[in-house]
């Protein structure tokens, strides 16, 4: 494995510890925000911001260092996410989805499997998770069929990640799929993150070798440390709380400079106490909400990092609090729309943020059952259950 560990992943700047990879993405930032409003209209992340972000190390930031990733730890790949999320919703989310699965298939996978995958150049890993299609064992390993949606950022992946469930013994698998063998449903006509790409796919009886998956639940990776004992459904708030803190700073940073530009005006917010009050609340809401999830972060990887397992109260903290920074970022950009008058009606950074927004806040990880099942648990009423992906059972 050594002879590939730099290629795919850290091409162009070589960056690949974390402190590295961090200023090289933070040095992204105008070249991600001009392309901002293109990506938007054209459905994609433009080429020449999809290249920065491979070649800085961006998108191989869950990736094994013995692979060419940088394997940061849950609060640095925070870090990432935030600031490409600040420049751009939608290569923010990319990003993310990109660098979850193509770190777990190096994670999990058996050595000679990872070798010929991590062989392929730009590598990048999107698809589907949550919802399991079907596979049917054969000799040699699997016939892969369904159908799938949201598989954000394929557009820009050479292969595909997607769930799928064993016919026989009823375990869901991860299967990994060169996107070459995939059917896109090009259908992403949405409100938000409309340059995410996160169009359906389809496959029809597949075959995927038996090297090439892994169950689902797994935690006891074959490269890498304990970062990969998160397990999977853990990383959502990694993922989807780092953004949300990254928009709603973006959001109320936006505000600020619409309301300093017309101060003097009359009818201007720039004397206005309500405002002034209503502005200092959500700047604490954010702060608050980005205390929280990267509070609840130090605590788990201080208790996996010490070779612990992560305990069920502190699983269900770490979803209660993606869904308090979900929850900040739908009021903070309902706040920002309704100050920023008609500026935020027409074409322009705070429009798109704002309708970024309510494509994120619709993701699963974030959906009120969730949040319903935490107070459950918090309050002592789900004794002996456990968390499985998004669901306390």
């Amino acid at each position: 494995m050594t002879e590939l560990a730099h290629r795919p992943l850290a091409a162009g700047t070589g960056a690949t510890s974390p402190g590295e990879v961090l200023d090289a993405v933070a040095a992204l930032y105008e070249l991600v925000d001009s392309y901002g409003a293109q990506n938007d209209v054209e459905g994609r992340i433009a080429e020449p911001v999809v290249q920065a972000l491979y070649d800085s190390g961006a998108i191989g930031v869950l990736t094994p260092r013995e692979l060419g990733g940088s394997e940061m730890t849950p609060r640095q790949a925070m870090d990432v996410y935030r600031t490409l999320s600040y420049a751009d919703p939608s290569t923010g989310w990319v990003t993310m989805a990109l660098a979850l699965s193509t770190g777990l298939a190096g994670a999990f996978f058996e050595p000679v499997a990872v070798q010929e995958l991590f062989a392929t150049p730009r590598l990048g890993i999107a698809g589907q998770g949550t919802r399991a299609g079907r596979a049917e064992p054969v000799e040699g390993g699997y016939l892969v069929s369904g159908q799938w949606s949201f598989a954000s950022g394929i557009k820009h992946a050479t292969h595909l990640h997607t769930a799928a469930a064993d016919t026989k013994t009823g375990e869901t698998r991860f299967f990994i799929v060169p996107v070459a063998q995939v059917d896109f449903v090009d259908n992403w006509d949405v409100l938000g993150l409309r340059a995410t790409g996160s169009i359906d796919y389809t496959l029809d009886n597949t075959f995927v070798r038996t090297e090439f998956s892994y169950p689902s639940l797994s935690t006891s990776p074959n490269t890498g440390g304990w970062l990969y004992h998160v397990g999977i459904g853990n990383f959502a708030s990694i993922n989807h709380g780092a953004w949300a803190l990254g928009v709603g700073r973006r959001l109320l940073d936006e505000l600020a400079k619409s309301v300093q530009k017309k101060s003097g005006r009359a009818g201007s917010w720039g004397d206005n106490a309500s405002f002034h009050e209503q502005y200092a609340n959500a700047e604490l809401r954010l702060r608050s909400a980005h205390a929280l999830l990267y509070a609840v972060w130090e605590e788990i990887e201080g208790v996996l990092a010490g070779g612990e397992r992560m305990p069920v109260r502190l699983e269900t903290l770490n979803r209660a609090a993606l869904c308090n920074a979900t929850e900040a970022l739908d009021e903070i950009a309902g706040f920002v729309y309704r100050s920023a008058g008609s500026e935020a009606l027409r074409p322009g950074v705070i429009q798109r943020l704002y309708r970024d927004v309510h494509g994120g806040t619709q993701h699963i990880s974030s959906s009120p059952i969730i949040l319903q099942s935490a107070g459950r648990q918090l309050a002592g009423l789900a004794e002996g259950q456990k968390w499985v992906h998004f669901q306390l059972i």
